[in-house]
């Protein structure tokens, strides 16, 4: 199998976008992708395109709008994939497939979602395309519900943990502070997101505002080549493990607590690669709720079962800490367009091992993980990235 590597990247600002639609914010990030890596369009021999949708928009056939948005990529052969909210990662395994499975040299991965063109009313119900309607349509409070109910159950077995969720909250925004690309850009505090008030009130379950990600517009793009391409390019960023891994759709089937499927993605990209937790200089993970971020602790291995909470406790996961987890900002504040959030996290992680972060640059970045998922813990991607010299 021949090797992928990320050469160049785009990623546009996450919030409400001036962008009208989804075209423009494909537009916005392409042909920069294409310039930071070095080549042009007319090298490009694939494209796979990453949106979500599910009522966010009527168009669809997506990849039809990849032709319209980036010129010289009229003729280039597209896709759409959809993986809910880890439909970006989709898009960059299809791109890293194309490579590596040596049917071309040049592949161009992009994510992009228009998600505040809908009134705020009908967004939790098109996310609720994300779980199994038929058990979970009727949910309280959307998704977030979902989310909720997997919260309640955490506490229920492991105590009332939400300090602990305000305080991943507390440390993403602190992050996201320095991210010129984030959505809120805005130092919350834990006492802030601690406390149910007007401006922080309780959503569903035990989740306040502040416990929940942000509906934003946006769009990420990556460059991916083979080796013998990638030679001169002026950046090269290297998978030395990619999975991917599901579980059962329905809640009512399984542990929501468990998360086995992330278990198991962590856990065979560990086995690719040889590397372990301890090798890894920081993590951008899939935080669409704090209470999601805090079982991810687990089920990386940092901490036992039903112990996320120290790690949060104890200051591990800052900046400063054994591992800092979502030096970005993460998806509570740097925002989370579905369709762009799993390229976003992947240019976040190469930008930190490009030494190309700036303020949200962790001191000697050398291997970074990320991991992305789609409903709650149904879809999981782990990938596993290191500089190339």
């Amino acid at each position: 199998m021949h090797s992928a590597i990320m050469t160049g990247w785009a990623h546009s600002r996450f919030g409400k976008s001036d962008a009208p639609d989804v075209e423009s914010l494909i537009a916005e990030v392409g042909t920069a992708a294409l310039e930071h890596s070095g080549i042009t369009a007319a090298e490009v021999e694939f494209v796979a395109l990453g949106v979500s949708n599910n009522g966010f928009s009527k168009q669809g056939f997506e990849a039809g709008l990849v032709g319209l948005a980036i010129p010289g990529l009229e003729e280039t052969p597209a896709v759409h994939v959809e993986n809910a909210c880890a439909t970006g990662s989709a898009a960059l395994h299809a791109a890293l497939d194309f490579v590596e499975s040596g049917r071309g040299h040049v592949a161009l991965a992009i994510g992009a979602e228009k998600m505040t063109g809908v009134d705020t009313s009908k967004v939790g119900d098109i996310l609720l395309a994300g779980s199994y309607r038929p058990e979970e349509g009727d949910i309280e409070g959307g998704f977030a519900g979902v989310f909720g109910r997997i919260a309640g159950s955490y506490f229920q077995a492991n105590g009332d943990r939400s300090r602990e969720l305000a305080m991943i909250a507390a440390k993403n925004h602190e992050n996201g502070v320095h991210n010129p690309y984030g959505h809120m850009r805005k130092d919350l505090g834990v006492d802030l997101c601690n406390t149910i008030s007007e401006k922080n009130p309780r959503v569903a379950g035990p989740l306040r505002r502040t416990d929940c990600s942000l509906v934003s517009d946006g769009a990420a793009a990556i460059v991916v080549m083979s080796e013998e391409m990638a030679r001169g390019a002026p950046r090269g960023i290297q998978f030395l493990a990619r999975s991917h891994s599901n579980d059962i759709f329905p809640l009512s089937r399984r542990d929501p607590t468990a998360f086995e499927g992330p278990r198991r993605a962590w856990a065979q990209a560990f086995e690719r690669s040889g590397l372990s937790l301890q090798d890894l200089d920081l993590v951008e993970t899939h935080d669409c709720f704090t209470v999601a971020e805090m079982i991810e602790y687990e089920a990386m291995g940092l901490t036992k079962r039903g112990e996320g909470w120290k790690a949060a406790a104890e200051g591990w996961t800052r900046k400063d800490g054994k591992l800092p987890v979502n030096p970005s900002g993460g998806l509570k504040s740097r925002g989370h367009p579905i369709g762009a959030t799993g390229i976003s996290q992947h240019v976040m992680a190469a930008m930190q091992l490009m030494e190309e972060a700036g303020d949200m640059q962790i001191p000697r970045a050398a291997t970074a993980g990320v991991f992305n998922m789609g409903g709650a813990a149904v879809t999981s991607y782990v990938s596993l990235m290191r500089r190339t010299s």
